[in-house]
């Protein structure tokens, strides 16, 4: 059975319009809200204008010192220490490695006479060449230009370096050599000290100078 309804008591029909007014009346309340002003009793101070008296704040003059310049640093002073130290004393070793025998006198000539090359270079010679004072001037000089090397000092290398040279018949030394080394800057201090020594007395044949090889031992010893 269907149900039926008067239209006249049927509200359903009023809820758009019932809607409608009550947003219209919430947006007017917000709005309202928002324009509300609320003033608060207090009393607005006036200045006059014939009064010219003001607070001035008594701001105190500072004098600003300059800036303190930077310290200036020093360089530190370098202090060159020399690294060579020279050897008080060394012993220097002469052997010749020479049996001197004696020579056979023959005043008679045998035959016509022997034509000899002045630039030989002779093994073994009458009179020996020699440093000019002796052995004595030669440990001088030893002593006064060898110097005992650095690496070989630290490491406490010692040794005995041979060498060989030749001294020519104005007693200059050519052609140095070594013929036994022992490293550690030994060899090259060896070689300096005899290529800068002075001029030597040369070897002489037959009351005449000749070029000779020689053999010099020089030992470095720690002391």
């Amino acid at each position: 059975m269907e149900n039926k309804k008067n239209p006249s008591s049927d509200i359903g029909r009023l809820s758009g319009m019932i809607f409608n007014l009550g947003l219209m009346l919430s947006v007017a309340s917000v709005l309202v809200a928002f324009e509300w002003k609320a003033y608060e009793d207090y009393q607005i101070k006036t200045f006059d204008k014939e009064d010219n008296t003001w607070d001035i704040l008594d701001i105190p003059v500072t004098n600003q010192d300059p800036p303190t310049p930077p310290p200036v640093i020093q360089q530190p002073e370098i202090e060159i220490i020399e690294d060579d130290i020279i050897i008080d004393k060394l012993d220097a070793v002469i052997d010749f490695g020479i049996e001197e025998e004696p020579i056979p006198i023959d005043l008679a000539p045998s035959g016509p006479p022997v034509v000899e090359d002045p630039d030989e270079i002779k093994e073994f010679v009458e009179v020996q060449a020699s440093f000019k004072g002796g052995m004595e001037k030669w440990y001088e000089y030893l002593k006064k230009n060898l110097k005992y090397p650095t690496q070989a000092r630290r490491i406490g290398l010692e040794g005995t370096v041979i060498v060989r040279f030749v001294v020519n018949t104005d007693g200059s030394i050519q052609d140095v050599e070594l013929v036994r080394t022992v490293g550690g800057g030994c060899d090259e201090v060896a070689l300096d000290v005899i290529k800068n020594s002075p001029n030597w007395l040369p070897g002489r044949m037959k009351d005449r100078p000749v070029r000779s090889r020689m053999t010099m031992p020089i030992k470095f010893r720690l002391n």
